[in-house]
C-alpha cells in the first residue's frame, strides 16, 4: 500500500533502535555495487531508436525506487519524512567537458517519462551549462559513468548536511556469455534502511529488466 506523504511515526517503528544508532554517524552510508542484465532491454529498445538508452535504465531504476517504500524515505532534522512519489536528477556531461545537471519528473508511464526526461536533458545542453543543484530531496540522485565499468564506488558528500538521498551510479556497459551488464551502484543512508531494502530493490530491478516490454505496458 502506498503511504501518504508525511513525517513516519518513529516510535512505532520496527527499525527504531537501528535508526537511533545510525543516525548521528559521521559516515552512515553503504554502498552496494552490483550489475543488472540489461540484454532483454537493449534488445527492446533497438526497436525504439528514439528512446536514449541511458534515460531508459534511469527510468527503471526511479520506478524501483518508488515501489520501495525505504527508498522514499528522508532525514530532516533527525525525523524521518517520507515521500508519496520521488523523482530523478543525473549529471549531464557538456561540450567543454564540464558537467551539469538535469531535473526530471517520475512518471510511470514510459513514453511520458521519456518525453520529459529528454526535453530536460535538451534543455540544459541548450543552455549556459551554469551548474544548479536543486536543494529538494525529492528525488534520487543519479550520475553516469560511461567510460569505464566498475566493482566498487564512493560518492562525494558534504558532512556538514543531513543528505540522505540515495545516490544511484551506472557504469560501462560489459559483456559477458552473450550478455550485456550494466556495472549498478547504490548508495543510501544506514539510519533509513538495511541490506534487506536494497536487496529487494535490486531484485525488483532484476525483474523489471528481465520482461522490459511487459513492464513499460504495465506501467
Amino acid at each position: 500500500m502506498l503511504r501518504m506523504a508525511g513525517y513516519l511515526d518513529v516510535s512505532r517503528w520496527a527499525r527504531r533502535e537501528l535508526f537511533e544508532f545510525f543516525v548521528g554517524f559521521d559516515k552512515p552510508y553503504f554502498n552496494i555495487c552490483t550489475q543488472l542484465d540489461v540484454t532483454n532491454l537493449l534488445a527492446w529498445l533497438r526497436k525504439r531508436p528514439d528512446v536514449s538508452v541511458s534515460l531508459a535504465y534511469h527510468y527503471f531504476a526511479l520506478r524501483a525506487a518508488n515501489e520501495i517504500e525505504s527508498f522514499r524515505y528522508r532525514l530532516r532534522e533527525r525525523k524521518v519524512f517520507v515521500h508519496d512519489v520521488i523523482h530523478g536528477g543525473t549529471t549531464v556531461m557538456m561540450p567543454a567537458e564540464n558537467f551539469t545537471l538535469a531535473y526530471f519528473d517520475y512518471d510511470a508511464n514510459f513514453e511520458n517519462f521519456i518525453t520529459g526526461a529528454q526535453t530536460a536533458v535538451k534543455e540544459v545542453l541548450a543552455g549556459d551549462g551554469a551548474f544548479k543543484p536543486d536543494p529538494s530531496d525529492d528525488r534520487i540522485h543519479f550520475t553516469t559513468v560511461p567510460w569505464f565499468s566498475f566493482s566498487s564506488f564512493s560518492h562525494a558528500r558534504n558532512w556538514k548536511t543531513e543528505d540522505s538521498i540515495p545516490k544511484i551510479a551506472f557504469g560501462k556497459f560489459v559483456q559477458e556469455n552473450q550478455r550485456t551488464l550494466l556495472p549498478f551502484s547504490v548508495e543510501v543512508h544506514h539510519a533509513l534502511m538495511d541490506g534487506l531494502h536494497v536487496g529487494r530493490y535490486l531484485n525488483l530491478m532484476a525483474e523489471l529488466l528481465a520482461e522490459p516490454e511487459a513492464c513499460i505496458e504495465d506501467g
